[in-house]
């Protein structure tokens, strides 16, 4: 029987001790010592580069480190579910997912690949990303894991599959590990977070939801250290870290700002989300930038023909930040490109103002040429760039974008895709634009990353279009929401994602207010009604559920405390036992709540 770590609150089943591992001419890391439960739930944590992917496969043994001991539980199955599926030498996406010699029964990867949407006789070299991405999901999740480790597992996805994985990963019996920059994602699943952080590892039993209460007070706390020690050398090593809880102040702010800006624009959105601009079309602060009037677009002939966008009607002014969201291929492109006047609607028409300067950021990072160094692509091989009128130096400007300096010779070949993702954002905010276009510019991201581009996107004196399935993201950054449900309507809503959904949820009311035909006079009579306890549990159990979520984020926050451990073990383990019984009372509150709406839709 392997040697398990003392010490720890839980039994695991997989650990490591003392892991190190060499890359370059360097550690990585070093003296890891970490642990991961039966039912662990955790979020690891890191910026681009510091290892998080290379950890994912330490801990599924399909690499070695240089030093450590790793042991596991015999029996416990590790399952990888790596960010960039290698499909070489499989000519459908069925073949990946039954290929090698721990390949799932077919009948289960089919099932879940149904639910998923995904049809497994596609080519897997034409496959898109998210159809390949949701056959790695199928692949991962009909192996039985006990262990389940998600390398990004939400990029790709639409809305409605990533809200299906959070489904599948809350009833999950096992435990799992996920690297992700979506936030709600993080939030939702997460009961414990993994930093790692300039090659050390800290383990905090709390989700993502307290994350960065603590990794404050960690900052807070090196940087009283530093100060103490007169370490000014130390200090200035970590000017990214103190920068990152300066942002997070500074966009507090933003925040603030931002709902203002929703407020005025709510005041301008009449019932079909036209703006009411026609006397002030030529205030300098609403001058309107795109305007949509009844727009409509069709795509194919005769019986296969289908409405893309149904009589939208919508205008866009100067300074909005407007999300797009929606399902794949519920026309999030097309409307795009309607509204950039990349191609023409077949009714109704869309008007652009003669002075938009747009840059448009597109998902597949073509401007990126690998043999060119990152100096050539931001300063066309010199020392200096200019930011909107503005002279930088090169080495300056990568500071900026959370990059060393001496990143400046590299090769793009070298960099990995977020570290590309980020300096195509510093290319691009560079150049004079009135209008910025982003096409999902989240995938590849880490969390410092997107709490840059959310404060570049603020400052941006422009319009800014955002496709994303990011929904903290888009809570966090636009002014409207585009919502495209795929039956051709678009639904207006002044807010960011968590605006529209809340738009949504009364749908189930709507569709039981409408009158239904009278039944047949040969049909069985049914209920017409909930009974009396159901009728309550129905009208209470929203408001029951928002306590149990306040309760939980309070404790949460307590549990933050990186020393609350060492000073009152006793309230720790109160506390962390707490959060997960209220956890179960809320999983428990909505499913019943859940079932109740269907029989309310059901009674009509």
């Amino acid at each position: 029987m392997p040697q398990l770590i003392k010490g720890t609150m839980a039994a695991p089943v997989l650990a490591y001790e003392n892991l190190g591992l060499v890359q370059g001419h360097g550690w990585l890391f070093r003296g890891l010592n970490l642990y991961i439960g039966e039912r662990d739930r955790l979020a690891l944590i890191g910026r681009n580069g510091a290892g998080k992917t290379t950890l994912l496969k330490l801990i599924a043994g399909s690499i070695d480190g240089d030093e450590g001991r790793r042991t596991i539980v015999p029996g416990t199955h590790v399952v990888l579910l790596e960010q960039e599926p290698r499909m070489e030498g499989c000519a459908t996406l069925l073949d990946y997912v039954l290929s090698g010699s721990d390949a799932p029964h077919r009948h289960e990867a089919e099932a879940i690949a149904d639910q998923l949407g995904i049809d497994l006789g596609r080519d897997a070299k034409t496959a898109s990303g998210g159809e390949r991405r949701r056959a790695a999901i199928a692949r991962a999740l009909a192996q039985n894991p006990d262990v389940l480790l998600l390398d990004e597992p939400t990029n790709h996805l639409d809305l409605a599959a990533i809200e299906w994985l959070e489904d599948w990963l809350s009833r999950f019996t096992g435990a799992f590990i996920v690297i992700s920059h979506d936030r709600t994602f993080l939030t939702r699943l997460t009961r414990s977070t993994l930093w790692l952080d300039r090659g050390a590892i800290r383990r905090a039993e709390v989700g993502f939801g307290g994350f960065e209460a603590w990794t404050d007070q960690v900052y807070a706390e090196e940087e009283r250290n530093a100060q103490r020690l007169d370490a000014k050398l130390k200090i200035e090593e970590h000017w990214l870290q103190r920068g990152v809880t300066g942002r997070r102040r500074r966009n507090q702010g933003r925040l603030e700002k931002l709902k203002e800006m929703r407020a005025t624009r709510a005041a301008m959105l009449g019932p079909q989300g036209a703006a009411k601009l026609a006397t002030a079309a030529d205030d300098s602060n609403t001058k309107v930038v795109i305007d949509a009037k009844h727009v409509t677009k069709r795509f194919g002939v005769g019986e296969d023909q289908r409405t893309i966008i149904k009589d939208l009607t919508f205008r866009v002014t100067r300074g909005d930040r407007i999300g797009i969201v929606g399902a794949n291929g519920a026309g999030k492109s097309t409307l795009l490109k309607l509204l950039t006047g990349e191609i023409q609607p077949d009714e109704g028409s869309v008007k652009l103002s003669n002075t938009l300067n747009g840059v448009i950021i597109d998902q597949q990072r073509s401007l990126m040429d690998p043999a060119k160094s990152v100096r050539d692509v931001l300063a066309d091989g010199g020392d200096w760039v200019e930011v909107l009128g503005v002279r930088k130096h090169v080495h300056g400007y990568l500071k900026e974008f959370l990059f060393d300096p001496s990143i400046a010779e590299a090769k793009i070949a070298t960099l990995s895709g977020g570290e590309r993702s980020r300096l195509l954002l510093a290319r691009e905010f560079a150049r004079h634009s009135n209008l910025l276009v982003l096409d999902e510019p989240t995938n590849d991201l880490d969390l410092e990353t997107l709490d840059l581009l959310q404060e570049v996107i603020a400052d941006y004196e422009g319009t800014v279009l955002i496709v994303s399935h990011d929904r903290d993201f888009l809570d966090r950054t636009v002014t409207v929401t585009l919502g495209l449900d795929g039956s051709g309507t678009v639904d207006v809503v002044a807010g960011g994602y968590a605006d529209w959904e809340a738009k949504r949820r009364p749908k189930i009311e709507a569709r039981r207010a409408a009158p239904k035909p009278a039944p047949a006079a040969e049909a069985p009579k049914k209920a017409t009604k909930l009974s009396y306890k159901d009728q309550r549990d129905y009208d209470l159990l929203p408001k029951r559920i928002e306590e149990i979520e306040a309760q939980i984020a309070k404790d949460e926050t307590a549990l933050a405390d990186p020393d609350l451990y060492v000073k009152n073990p006793g309230k720790f383990a109160s506390l962390s036992d707490g959060i997960s019984k209220l956890r179960d009372e809320k999983d428990a509150a909505e499913m019943r709540w859940l079932e109740l709406a269907e029989m309310v839709e059901a009674l009509g």
